[in-house]
């Protein structure tokens, strides 16, 4: 039987695919134009399954070598080593293709990889022989080369492609190199000695930008779950299905294909029910790509720190290449640029990095322990009652916190509601923030629950006419949404305030306030 492959998009025909054929055509088109480049992106995008289908695309015209350095150890990265390494490599792609290149270079690289010893100059020799013997164009590709970057043999080795590059209209060499990682390896610079700081500008500042939209289509996740329901005989709205699954991740393909696996191993009903118990099962799974994500973190306390101050404060953040924290969580694939703002990559990630939060913080909230302690109270016929979520919230906020001062409310109003909610919905439900609609006033945050959908939003008064205004932005919401009922939690920090939860309609809508 066929199954959904984690790693996101494939060809082999043992398994379900979205269709990359034009994204494939499309990094084709740039070999022929002869350009050098790297695939950068994050961890389990689809790069080495991407990579593999365009070797397979290009063969007919090209000699293509594709390696990769995963598994080298600091000794490989001698010189000497380094080299042999990567003769070696293709000598072994050399010996897989032995009836379609030339035996002439199958003849050159198994003499050259029996030599002890291999520098610079011996492995130019090799690749202008070869690529002078071919009768097609010679196309590399190298994969996985980030750990390789913290090694000056490898800037060295990029140095002596720019030299082939800048040559070849001398002398023939690669048509076209293509590198494969997370960290864009143009960045990367040479220095002069170990022990000085001088450098050369990156000996890789040949390559161009890599633009291609590597993410999953809604209409290619469509055409998967097409062929999965017809060879099950299954008939299920894969339209719909398809519309969530981009909703929630926007296409990166692990979480593509994880949920579709987990749907079809754990046989759940292909339908919302289905696929938001499938997102509950990864959201508390353990995998790849959630550990490298909490490592990233841990590593790289500005980028928490980034994160938690978009999440929490709403607080919008331009995107700046200039910034570390920013330009590293674009490589690693957690946000990317909309209108020149920097935004969470996807719902997945987003309640991901909420949970991991909370978490650290749950041990010692009040809030949340108040939360947990009221949990069963607000379950009524297997539902959850929304507006008692918010009348005890407000009840427990006023308790412990009417003595704090106003800065802290601001910033930590929404955390506290989200304390509260976590332990309310663990392992039944979960909450994804509305991007759109997040700032330093303003947040939504949708609440899935059994089914149920429940839209709460929450504002730092600012005046009566800013409060009616914000009810009405609620009405348009919940009719974009086809909702009747929304909530909305008024942080309001007048000493003469109302505090309590109010019900009223308006246009139409039912609006639940607490004011807290």
């Amino acid at each position: 039987m066929k199954r959904f492959n984690t790693a996101g998009t494939c060809f082999p025909t043992e398994h379900y695919m979205v269709d990359i054929h034009e994204r494939v055509q499309e990094i084709a088109s740039m070999v022929e134009r002869g350009d050098y480049f790297c695939i950068n992106r994050g961890r389990q995008y689809g790069k080495t399954t991407t990579l593999s289908a365009l070797r397979d695309y290009l063969m007919d015209e090209y000699i293509v070598f594709s390696i990769s350095f995963e598994g080298m150890g600091n000794k490989d990265f001698e010189e000497a080593n380094f080299y042999k390494y990567f003769l070696g490599a293709l000598n072994e792609e050399a010996e897989l293709m032995e009836d379609i290149i030339p035996s002439e270079i199958s003849k050159i690289l198994r003499e050259i990889s029996t030599v002890e010893s291999l520098d610079e100059t011996a492995t130019r020799t090799v690749i202008y022989k070869m690529c002078k013997l071919a009768d097609k164009p010679v196309v590399i590709i190298i994969d996985e080369v980030d750990q390789s970057s913290n090694h000056e043999v490898f800037i060295k080795f990029l140095g002596m492609l720019r030299k082939m590059y800048l040559n070849r209209h001398r002398r023939t060499t690669f048509k076209s190199v293509i590198l494969a990682s997370v960290f864009d390896v143009k960045n990367l610079k040479l220095k002069l000695r170990p022990d000085i700081e001088h450098e050369y500008n990156s000996p890789w500042n040949i390559a161009v930008p890599f633009d291609i939209d590597m993410s999953l289509s809604e209409s290619g996740i469509d055409g998967m779950l097409l062929e999965y329901a017809k060879d099950h005989g299954l008939d299920f709205d894969t339209s719909a299905i398809a519309k969530l699954i981009r909703e929630y991740t926007s296409g990166y393909p692990f979480l593509v294909s994880r949920i579709c696996q987990i749907i079809d191993t754990q046989k759940l009903s292909w339908n919302k029910g289905g696929f938001l118990t499938a997102v509950n099962v990864l959201l508390n799974e353990q995998n790849t790509l959630f550990d490298d994500l909490y490592k990233k973190l841990t590593d790289f306390p500005l980028l928490k720190e980034m994160l938690k101050d978009i999440l929490y404060h709403g607080n919008k953040k331009s995107f700046n290449y200039g910034i570390k924290e920013i330009e590293l969580a674009s490589k690693f694939g957690y946000v990317y640029n909309n209108n020149n703002a920097v935004v969470i990559a996807n719902r997945i990630f987003e309640t991901l990095l909420y949970n991991k939060f909370i978490a650290e913080e749950e041990s010692n909230s009040s809030m949340y322990n108040e939360g947990s302690i009221d949990k069963q109270s607000f379950i009524n016929n297997g539902m959850l009652d929304m507006k008692h979520v918010l009348e005890r919230f407000a009840v427990h906020y006023n308790e412990i916190y009417s003595d704090k001062d106003i800065k802290f409310l601001e910033e930590m109003g929404r955390k506290l509601f989200l304390l509260y909610l976590r332990p309310i919905i663990n392992g039944v439900g979960h909450y994804y923030v509305e991007a759109q609609t997040r700032d330093e006033t303003r947040m939504d945050i949708v609440v899935d629950y059994l089914g149920k959908r429940y839209i709460i939003e929450m504002k730092i008064w600012r005046g009566a006419v800013y409060n009616e205004a914000g009810k009405k932005q609620l009405v348009d919401y919940l009719k974009a949404m086809n909702e009747d009922t929304g909530y909305l939690i008024s942080f309001c920090f007048n000493k003469n305030k109302d505090i309590g939860v109010n019900t009223e309609k308006l246009d139409g809508k039912t609006i639940v306030e607490a004011i807290v």
